[in-house]
């Protein structure tokens, strides 16, 4: 029994496996098609997307928020690439995108000296401060390394401004423009004190707005741009590795093992599990919530364009509409495995199921050919059934539906029974007074 209990997140992947197997329909040959190696390569590469945002979602949706602006932020990230890799010169991509990547650079070359420098001062005997690496840590020397990272980072990318940047370059700048955006739906939260559904609903109309005058059209008609003629190394992203794995798996499982041995095996993730549990709680223990959040938010950004890129790689385009709709496939795959909407429940283990379920679900409709509406809304129940299992068990499930039933329905013959009874009751009275009398 409790083998079954710690393995309940993959009976549902072995499920929706096995249906896919015995339903599949077979070649002329007899062979049967879900089971073959490019059938199930191509659902490793088409749930790789949706995979890295599901990934960043999941730390977000643990701290009790929610992120649904990561499908406009993967939008624009993919006009950014499309245009840095085909369009030389001076663009709106490179106006967004070079100071994108500069504010990053600054952010966490900072940021990780000051960490260096605490971690060295926490392993120094207890007692034995030093003045000399206290003020190390204090302001100026994180600074001036977040300044040589950002002014090294700009004497690499400022020669390819007036040529198409490189598949280096594209992926310096495109998540540093997930990761901008993904800081400011922290920050406003924060700062704000703001619920994060309304702050990344308002961020995700505003990324669609930006993705659009990017791109340089605002009608419902808006510019393709192709790959065909960007760098040659930049097709390196979709190719096989060994010949057998699509790059975008390893880029999805890659994030998905280090974002989850982050969450597992450093303080980040506890303090994630801690605010998500009870914010309050950690705020008075000593955690500070805020930052943790913003760093949740932020990488959840950064993913998105790390999504974008291996979007513009696969499918040789990046266009403004590029993530409608990823949000909430991204949402489905968290909650399909395991992680709570209420925050400080669930992983990463149970979203890479979630994340395979959606993928496989999808791929035995489409070798169905179930209509593109009706497999929407098979989805929609699969999701609020997970949902409802997830966050109530069955049996107090059964028994608000037996609650809602009126009583004369659940015992039909109990009203007529009652009422035979009470007269026989009255009789009995009213003969023993008369007896008594």
């Amino acid at each position: 029994m409790n083998l079954i209990l710690r393995t309940k997140l993959y009976w549902g992947l072995i499920a929706i496996f096995l249906i896919g197997v015995l339903g599949s329909p077979t070649t002329s040959s007899g062979r049967n098609i879900f089971l073959s190696a490019g059938n199930l390569l191509d659902v490793l590469r088409q749930v790789s997307t949706t995979g890295l945002i599901a990934t960043g979602m999941t730390a977000v949706i643990l701290t009790g928020g929610i992120d649904l602006s990561v499908g406009s932020m993967m939008a624009i990230c993919s006009v950014v690439c499309a245009m840095l890799l085909t369009v030389p010169g001076d663009t709106s991509a490179v106006w967004l995108g070079i100071p994108s990547v500069c504010l990053a650079a600054l952010v966490i070359g900072a940021a990780c000296t000051r960490f260096l420098f605490l971690n060295i001062e926490k392993s120094r005997a207890a007692g034995a401060r030093d003045a000399v690496l206290d003020r190390m840590r204090g302001v100026g020397i994180p600074a001036v390394v977040g300044l040589l990272l950002c002014a090294l980072l700009l004497f690499y990318l400022l020669p390819q401004i007036d040529h198409k940047f490189g598949v280096i370059g594209v992926l310096l700048i495109t998540p540093a423009v997930g990761l901008l955006f993904g800081t400011i739906n922290g920050v406003v939260i924060v700062a704000g004190r703001l619920q994060p559904f309304i702050v990344t609903l308002a961020m995700m109309v505003t990324a669609l707005g930006i993705a659009r005058l990017t791109a340089g059209q605002n009608n419902a008609v808006l510019p393709v741009y192709t790959g065909s003629n960007a760098t040659a190394d930049f097709e390196n992203l979709r190719s096989l590795v060994f010949g057998i794995v699509p790059m975008p798996g390893i880029f999805f499982l890659a994030a998905i093992v280090l974002y989850a041995a982050v969450l597992r095996l450093t303080p980040f993730g506890r303090y994630i599990y801690a605010i998500g549990g009870n914010e309050e709680a950690a705020r008075l223990s000593g955690i500070d919530s805020g930052n943790i959040k913003i760093v949740a938010y932020a990488l959840s950004g950064l993913l998105a364009g790390i999504a974008a890129v291996l979007y513009v790689a696969q499918y040789r385009q990046g266009k403004p509409d590029a993530g409608a709709g990823l949000e909430l496939d991204a949402i489905a795959a968290v909650v399909i495995g395991g992680t709570s909407l209420m925050g400080g429940r669930g992983g990463l283990a149970g979203t890479f199921c979630g994340v395979l379920i959606f993928g496989l679900l999808s791929n035995i409709l489409q070798l169905h050919n179930i209509d593109s509406n009706l497999q929407l809304v098979l989805k929609g129940l699969i999701i609020v059934g997970t949902v409802l299992v997830q966050e109530r068990n069955a049996s107090d499930i059964l028994s608000r539906f037996q609650l809602m039933m009126p009583k004369t329905a659940r015992n039909p013959t109990s009203a007529e029974e009652r009422s035979s009874k009470e007269i026989l009751s009255l009789n009995n009275i009213g003969g023993n007074e008369n007896e008594t009398s």
